[in-house]
């Protein structure tokens, strides 16, 4: 199983990728068709009019991919996952907490994709048999899913373009069901209830907090790239693609039970669309769960293992405590009440981070770390202060705080998070430049002028060297 995950005999490290790029484009193809990409859909209307969420779904699709890409490449040029690249910035040490918050998020995540899979399992069996555990069911997807993900990425690479192309055969009859009963003008006549307060900027966050919610898994699956070429365009065009198709699909598909008007409209609850359209959604809604929600648990242990190094933890026994977590955490099924706040929390941490790392790859270190991010002691160019730069956990608070105020304390006409990210990145990028020309923290070091290339590139002469001895 750890050679199914990284060629070495544990899971922590870098690896070589050798994903091309069709395959990178289906992964992400199938990851982000999933229930809770469609279901954000039916959040839109009649919030605002159906042809303003179907603009912002494109355009908030567009802007929050090239942050997906962006970290995805640093994956794919260095072979580390995303939580351990955040040692590059944050600090061997500082790299702590965001990885800390990346597994609480992730969880969350996990827990709310297996309830969506419960539910309408539930919902399914109780219309076949008069049978209803949603709780149960929940608990019995989530389990499916770790069993999944407990085969490494190897096993998930393989079977998600299949469930791609499965889900894909399935969305299209809904589309073709829904513009069959409803012409497009019927739909761009639903009219705007704005006693729900919804306005345009308010969809493009919800979107752009989708992309930054995968985007904690971009450097994971990129880095089994074989090329930044195969990454970038990869899963650049595979999310674009999937998110834009599901969240169409969940505003069509609840903008059809406005029209039907003969049962009641509860956005956000699969039930719903799946009593509008029958069993085949219902069938996509669980593959979905099963190919995107293996991705998260994957994710998961792999940042729990990259963390750090002197606990040697091993993929498979991570794997097994975190995967009883995220089942006991399934049959929580209040939380699905809670789903768009729980969106915008995972933003508010993330913005600034992807905002932080960004500006320090791809500008300050030159679009390259060295081998020492991964030496956990004193001596590493990555060590800053005690193991922590103080620059950028100081502006991930502020950015975090900024987000969070600009969504619910004083709303901004823009949203919250492009200025959340225009703040961190403008913010860190003038502290590390003024503070760091004395020296002082550790902040510049001449070492960033050093070559570097993948963190593969150095062992594997190591390597060669030793064999020709």
């Amino acid at each position: 199983m750890a050679v199914n995950l990284d060629g070495h005999d544990d899971s922590a490290g870098p690896v070589r990728g050798t994903q091309s790029l069709l395959r990178i484009a289906m992964i992400w193809l199938a990851a982000n068709l999933v229930v809770t990409t469609l279901l954000t859909g039916t959040l839109f209307t009649p919030a605002v009019s159906f042809g303003t969420a179907s603009a912002m779904i494109v355009v908030g699709t567009l802007i929050g991919v090239i942050v997906l890409v962006l970290i995805g490449n640093m994956g794919t040029r260095t072979g580390l996952p995303t939580m351990a690249l955040t040692r590059g910035s944050f600090g061997i040490r500082g790299s702590l907490v965001p990885a800390a918050a990346n597994l609480i998020i992730l969880m969350g995540w996990s827990w709310v994709q297996a309830m969506l899979a419960g539910v309408t399992v539930n919902y399914l069996v109780h219309e076949a048999t008069g049978f209803s555990n949603p709780m149960l069911f929940s608990a019995i997807c989530q389990a499916i899913v770790v069993v999944l993900a407990i085969f490494g990425h190897t096993g998930i690479s393989r079977v998600e373009p299949w469930l791609a192309l499965a889900i894909l055969v399935v969305m299209g009859f809904v589309f073709a069901a829904a513009f069959g009963a409803f012409s497009p003008a019927e739909f761009a006549a639903i009219p705007v209830d704005a006693e729900l307060g919804g306005t345009p900027f308010i969809t493009l966050d919800m979107v752009i907090a989708t992309a930054i919610s995968w985007t904690v898994l971009s450097a994971d699956m990129n880095r089994h790239a074989k090329s930044s070429t195969a990454g970038i365009v990869g899963s650049g065009i595979g999310y674009t693609l999937s998110t834009t198709i599901a969240m169409f699909l969940g505003l069509v598909a609840f903008s059809a039970v406005l029209l039907h008007g003969d049962r009641e409209p509860i956005p956000f609850d699969p039930a719903t669309i799946v009593a509008e359209f029958g069993w085949p959604l219902g069938i996509a809604i669980f593959l979905s769960v099963m190919a995107t929600n293996t991705m998260v648990v994957f994710g998961m242990v792999t940042s729990v293992v990259n963390a750090q190094s002197k606990w040697h933890l091993k993929f498979l026994p991570t794997a097994l405590v975190l995967g009883a977590i995220s089942v006991i955490g399934s049959t929580f099924l209040g939380l699905l009440n809670q789903f768009t706040d729980f969106l915008f929390v995972i933003s508010a941490f993330f913005v600034p981070v992807f905002a932080i790392m960004i500006a320090d790859y791809y500008l300050l270190k030159h679009r390259g770390y060295s081998r020492q991010i991964l030496h956990e002691r004193s001596e590493s160019r990555y060590w800053y202060t005690g193991g922590v730069n103080w620059v950028a956990v100081v502006v991930w608070v502020i950015g975090a705080v900024l987000s969070y105020v600009l969504a619910y304390v004083a709303p901004s006409p823009i949203g919250a998070n492009i200025p959340a990210f225009a703040v961190s990145f403008l913010l860190y990028l003038g502290l590390m430049v003024l503070i760091g020309r004395g020296g002082a923290w550790g902040l510049r070091d001449p070492r960033d002028a050093d070559p570097t290339g993948h963190l593969l590139d150095g062992a594997d002469e190591t390597a060669a060297l030793r064999l020709e001895r």
